[in-house]
């Protein structure tokens, strides 16, 4: 065994521990309920714009989009851009000059929109404005990605189990096999329905719900456990699905 594989297998072999190490997880969705009560994941920005994201998911995504190094990223949710930002500047990375980011939104606010676009990283972002489940939007969405692989594709927008379910329906066909659809804010069904007053959303009705509504329905995406069991801390467990077939 060469130390680089030694080194791998002891690390699953700890992250297996760690994810089945219960009381672990269970302080760990504390932190995150107590955290969320300050608006933690507002605190951090991504090259000038707010993420709006875990740092620990910021990282876990960075490795999904080099393992698969993506020639398009279609990301639904925009809010201030920083997510699109950051998946651009991953592309940037890895270097070729067609990869892109598909960012879709049913509301872009024109501060939000001057703002990306006027960023070293907006020559990679396509805006796409409009519902993401409507056909017209995914029509648009089709036609950008066009023969382009591998694709990946990240779910942030509306967080109702209807509204993640059809996005997962409409999206999962345009994921490469080995890449990824990752449903955020699947940690919604381990909150307390009062922690969102305004919402549509809350448990039983969530993008958890949605996703194992989803993989009843196909076998060609998995759970990739591996990034629950690493991250602990996370808006999104059992969101990293992986297409297998």
């Amino acid at each position: 065994m060469t130390p680089e594989e030694e080194f791998k297998a002891q690390r699953e072999k700890a992250l297996a521990e760690q994810g089945a190490d219960k009381e672990l997880l269970a302080l760990s969705r504390k932190w995150m309920l107590d955290t969320a009560r300050h608006g933690y994941t507002y605190n951090f920005r991504w090259m000038g714009r707010p993420i709006i994201q875990f740092p620990q998911d910021i990282v876990a995504l960075q490795e999904v989009v080099w393992a698969v190094q993506p020639k398009v990223i279609v990301e639904t949710g925009v809010a201030h851009g920083g997510s699109a930002v950051f998946f651009a500047s991953m592309l940037e990375l890895i270097g070729d000059p067609r990869a892109r980011v598909i960012a879709v939104d049913i509301d872009i606010r024109e501060h939000n929109r001057q703002a990306i676009e006027a960023h070293p990283m907006a020559k990679r972002i396509r805006l796409i404005q409009g519902s993401s489940v409507s056909d017209e939007t995914v029509g648009k969405v089709i036609a950008q990605v066009g023969q382009d692989g591998p694709v990946l594709v990240v779910l942030d927008s509306n967080h109702t189990e209807e509204h993640v379910l059809d996005e997962l329906r409409r999206y999962a066909k345009l994921v490469s096999v080995g890449s990824y659809i990752v449903v955020m804010d699947t940690s919604v069904e381990h909150a307390p329905k009062e922690l969102f007053p305004n919402r549509p959303w809350g448990p039983g009705n969530s993008p958890l719900s949605a996703v194992r509504k989803f993989l009843t329905e196909t076998d060609a995406f998995v759970v990739d456990e591996g990034y629950d069991h690493k991250l602990l801390i996370s808006v999104a467990p059992e969101g990293f699905l992986k297409r297998v077939k």
